[in-house]
């Protein structure tokens, strides 16, 4: 069974409150995938993770470079994923970058709730927010399994 990442397990959701580094895959321009660790906070409700980032940073360019290849609109499809022994989730979805203060402060608010301490200050963030399409998990994290 799939797991719907706008209603998510209960088992799901805990393990990504837990705090844990995450990964971020973004696209290159040339199609590679480009895998950085991140901190990464997820919001079933709004359908979105959120990462904070540099404005200057690999993973923004990579991401701004696809919304820039394709109709200006849709974004790069990135991927997310957080490992703790044998357990795993992953989301996926569309990822575009976001600078507005608003969006910046959200994403700073949610990275202190699940991290536990205010990011590093960072005069040039920017937050990569992930539209989620998909989500996906080890055993016991799915609908149905214990």
């Amino acid at each position: 069974m799939a797991i719907d990442p706008h209603h998510p397990t209960p088992a799901y959701l805990s393990f990504w409150r837990e705090r844990h580094l995450c990964t971020l895959t973004t696209p290159r321009p040339d199609g590679t995938p480009h895998v950085v660790p991140v901190c990464v906070t997820y919001d079933p409700e709004a359908g979105v993770a959120r990462v904070l980032a540099s404005r200057s940073s690999t993973k923004v360019r990579n991401v701004l470079a696809a919304t820039e290849a394709g109709d200006g609109a849709a974004g790069a499809r990135v991927a997310v994923c957080q490992v703790d022994g044998p357990r795993w989730a992953t989301l996926e979805g569309i990822a575009r970058v976001r600078t507005e203060a608003a969006e910046v402060a959200e994403g700073e608010r949610r990275y202190e709730e699940r991290y536990g301490k205010p990011p590093r200050v960072n005069p040039n963030r920017a937050v990569i927010e992930i539209a989620l399409t998909r989500a996906m998990g080890s055993r016991g994290l799915k609908p149905g399994e214990a």
